[in-house]
């Protein structure tokens, strides 16, 4: 059996570099086990949690399910997607589509592939080379690079896994009782110096499966044919919803956190659930940073902030950089109305100059979590400029 959680607000929104750049999209969720204590407080952490600022936000309105324990995970999983028509919502997403008329129009697209709106607009009115060039250019390079990404959570008590489970309904009641003043809730376990210690005994799993959304040539043919229409067509609609499994995810692979145990620095005594905050989401990062050393597809791209009086880039070990790390350093091109991107050159971090740049790394006291970027050295290459971008190579 799955159940859904809705968000309200959508995923938070995150700061972004003043520097404009191309990014995979990402949507994001969480799957959570009903028989699992603190299924609650995990759904709410992960909630809280924003998209990898190095992609963009492709969230929909379901971000979290709850699966039976009864339940077999990868079916339901599988299930989830196809049922919702995960990969037609990413789409209609993308083309901003009205469900209700069938409208779509390109704004997204021009917005997040960095076009100039009017040129953009005028060469596919003219249907030009141009024009269908700078089309598959978009699909190619942005639709073609939307992820899902599902998370399933799995807290563990290494030091004292018996004694934590057993106390999970006295550190409900303890939290209540200490946010309400309700005593009544209190009474129900120990003390708060009990609580403290329970939740500083916590690790976290979370196993992570990558979906990418299936766009090619053909698909766009007949999306753009079929059904995209700038103005409200009841046929088109009709045909588009008839259709929604012409759309597909395809599975991309999966990896599991360490699940080592996170740091209790940092974290207010005061506030002891920041500590699922904080495990939940060094979890994530360490996964997606994973994700993105196995599968060439799923790599960033960031961009060079300075290069003089040193190279630096903001990303850091939050994206799984260490000294043994390697950047290529690439330039953006376009030909034909066609982003390429050309090696320029090889960068590697110096040592002592990572940015800690993990969660919470500040509080904790983190060594390199002052820094605001990480500090590279040319291995080999020209003369490189601020905007040039790097990707981590094997």
């Amino acid at each position: 059996m799955v159940t859904f959680v809705f968000s309200e607000s959508g995923a938070q929104e995150t700061v972004q570099q003043d520097m404009k750049y191309r990014r995979s999209s990402i949507y994001s969720i969480l799957v959570s086990h009903s028989e699992q204590d603190f299924c609650d407080e995990i759904k709410e952490q992960f909630l809280a949690i924003p998209v990898p600022d190095k992609y963009n936000d492709h969230g929909l309105s379901i971000n979290a399910v709850v699966v039976d324990c009864k339940g077999k995970y990868t079916e339901d999983i599988t299930d989830f997607i196809n049922r919702n028509h995960i990969a037609s919502r990413l789409v209609g997403k993308w083309f901003n589509r009205n469900i209700l008329t069938g409208e779509c129009d390109m704004e997204l697209v021009k917005e997040r592939g960095l076009y100039n709106a009017s040129e953009f607009d005028k060469e596919l009115a003219k249907r030009s080379k141009r024009g269908i060039a700078m089309l598959q250019d978009a699909g190619e390079d942005l639709i073609g690079n939307t992820y899902l990404l599902v998370n399933e959570v799995r807290y563990i008590d290494k030091n004292a896994r018996a004694k934590t489970w057993g106390l999970a309904l006295t550190v409900l009641g303890g939290v209540a009782g200490m946010a309400t003043g309700n005593s009544d809730y209190v009474k129900l376990g120990q003390n708060y110096g009990d609580i403290v210690a329970t939740l500083k005994g916590f690790s976290v799993k979370i196993h992570t499966r990558l979906y990418q959304l299936i766009w090619n040539e053909e698909i766009a043919n007949q999306f753009y044919t079929l059904y995209y229409s700038e103005k409200a067509d009841e046929q088109k609609k009709f045909t588009f919803e008839k259709n929604r499994r012409a759309f597909q995810m395809k599975y991309v692979g999966e990896v599991e956190s360490s699940g080592a145990k996170t740091s209790f620095l940092g974290i207010k005594e005061e506030e002891p659930l920041q500590m699922i905050r904080k495990a939940c989401q060094r979890a994530i990062d360490e996964n997606v940073a994973d994700l993105q050393k196995k599968y060439e597809q799923f790599k960033i791209k960031a961009p060079v902030l300075n290069v003089e009086p040193a190279i630096t880039v903001q990303i850091g070990k939050k994206e799984g950089i260490d000294k043994n790390s390697r950047f290529e350093v690439l330039e953006a091109r376009e030909v034909e109305g066609k982003i390429e991107y050309k090696r320029m050159g090889i960068i590697k971090p110096v040592a002592d100059k990572i940015w800690d740049n993990r969660y919470m790394a500040a509080e904790e006291g983190a060594y390199g979590a002052d820094l605001k970027a990480t500090t590279f050295v040319k291995v080999s290459g020209g003369d490189f400029y601020p905007g040039m971008l790097v990707r981590e190579i094997k």
